[in-house]
């Protein structure tokens, strides 16, 4: 499923509008996206929780000279299923 599935269920759940639905979908990424750009994590009950983690500084290899390069730490956002959708899933 994609973000354009994702807004027909909840067009079919909520019966409103598709831009009703898109809008909605758009509100809870954006209040994701803000949360974790300010490192917050956020948690669904039930659904899961996304993370922000440090990726620590590594070194690595260009494959296409086979150069080494330093390869910079950096913020990476994570999810962690919760039980409710490791349930639905098995």
């Amino acid at each position: 499923m994609n973000k354009e599935g994702l807004i027909e269920a909840v067009m079919g759940k909520i019966g409103g509008t598709k831009s009703g639905a898109e809008d909605a979908i758009n509100a809870v990424f954006d209040a994701i996206t803000s949360a974790m750009g300010k490192g917050d994590d956020v948690a669904i009950s039930g659904f899961g929780t996304f993370k922000v983690t440090k990726r620590a500084a590594r070194q690595g290899v260009n494959p296409r000279t086979g150069a080494k390069i330093s390869i910079p730490a950096m913020n990476v956002p994570k999810f962690k299923a919760g039980k409710g959708l490791k349930e639905a899933v098995k």
